[in-house]
């Protein structure tokens, strides 16, 4: 299964569409969601492991130019829902 993880992100004003659009295009990005509050957007990833995590976080998102700040939650279990 490898590494699952979401991404809080705060972005430049005005340029919240454009970003996470690029954003999108990531193989290791499943889910991009807009946000109101104190976020501005939500992405969901996968990676094989802690290292390609670290690679996507490091020399793809945090490099972009209108990402201002960047809060990283790694899934330690998921629980099905049997409904």
């Amino acid at each position: 299964m490898g590494v699952l993880a979401y991404v809080l992100i705060t972005l430049n004003p005005g340029t919240e569409k454009d970003i996470l659009e690029k954003i999108s295009y990531f193989k290791e990005v499943t889910e991009v969601s807009m946000m109101y509050g104190e976020y501005d957007a939500i992405l969901k990833l996968q990676t094989e492991d802690l290292e390609l995590l670290n690679e996507f976080l490091t020399d793809k998102l945090r490099v972009l130019p209108d990402i201002f700040q960047t809060a990283t939650l790694i899934v330690a279990k998921t629980h099905l829902s049997n409904r």
